[in-house]
């Protein structure tokens, strides 16, 4: 693909209502002049001056147009993600670019369900990810590393209705889900929980059918298999390709595993397309934006 092509691509992407005709970002004024030897736009109500990533998630790019179209199609073509070190390699770009390009499209792809709600019959699990223990060299030292704290693991707790979206949320512990489950869930719903007791107090709030995995994986009656399939795409997602989530940044993770999971079904044409979509339709990120400009903890 040409940069002509690339760049006419995107703008019949993120123009779509207009059938790729330029929209000032600034005032939604939809008359326009084009530059004949700049890529650039200027508004006639407002003057101001734009492009075709301009207040979207990639303004204030370096890279040519075309270089972030294929990032999205390599991004969207894992099937349990895609790690830094590899796109910077695919893209031939620095390993800095490649990463800040694909938490971009993370943020993105994630926000259109961050505000939602799940309602009907919704499945709620929590699991611990990210943080090492380092064993032991010898055997009389060694401790249990899945209950030895390191400040550094975190849980992810979901809400995921059957047939629907998921929603996922990182806590520091189970039980700190509550209030959000109590606000994201809509009344009137049933929740399928698994014998944790952080789920007890949910009772008195919703319809509650509860399966003991210590006695069975899924009855007739109660299962959580489709919460455990989201954390197994995340599990498979951390040992495969990252090998390490670090726990700032397991939001992030999470929030493209639950894109991932909830599209599983649909071709990788139609993920390519929505996943541009958002990125063009995304505001600027306040978190990527200048990332390795200011101190990263």
């Amino acid at each position: 693909m040409s940069d002509e092509e690339a760049h006419d691509a995107f703008r019949l992407i993120r123009w779509s209502e207009t059938q790729g005709a330029p929209v000032c970002p600034k005032c939604d004024c939809s008359a326009v002049y084009t530059y004949q030897t700049r890529k650039l736009y200027k508004c006639k109500a407002c003057a101001h001056q734009f492009s075709v990533t301009s207040g979207a998630i990639f303004a204030s790019r370096k890279l040519p147009i075309r270089d972030y179209l294929l990032a999205i199609a390599i991004f969207v073509n894992g099937a349990k993600g895609h790690s830094a070190l590899q796109l910077s390699r695919d893209l031939d770009c620095q390993y800095k670019s490649a990463y800040v390009m694909a938490h971009k499209i993370r943020e993105a792809i994630g926000a259109p369900v961050e505000s939602g709600t799940v309602a009907g019959e919704v499945e709620i699990d929590g699991a611990y990810f990210g943080g090492y223990v380092k064993p032991a060299n010898e055997k009389e030292n060694r401790r249990d590393r899945r209950k030895t704290p390191n400040g550094k693991r975190r849980v992810v707790v979901t809400m995921r209705e059957r047939d629907g979206i998921t929603l996922r949320y990182v806590f520091d512990a189970e039980h700190q889900a509550v209030p959000t489950i109590a606000a994201k869930v809509q009344p009137g719903s049933t929740i399928y929980a698994d014998e944790a007791s952080s789920w007890d107090v949910l009772r008195a709030r919703f319809l509650t059918k509860r399966i003991n995995h210590q006695e069975a994986y899924s009855t007739p009656e109660a299962c959580t298999n489709m919460a455990e399939s989201f954390f197994s795409r995340i599990r498979r997602a951390e040992i495969g390709i990252h090998h390490h989530i670090a726990g700032p940044y397991l939001s992030a993770y999470s929030r493209e595993m639950a894109w991932r999971e909830d599209n599983r079904r649909i071709s990788n044409g139609e993920q390519y397309l929505m996943a541009t979509e958002a990125a063009l339709k995304h505001p600027v990120s306040r978190q990527w934006k200048g990332y390795w400009q200011r101190s990263v903890a």
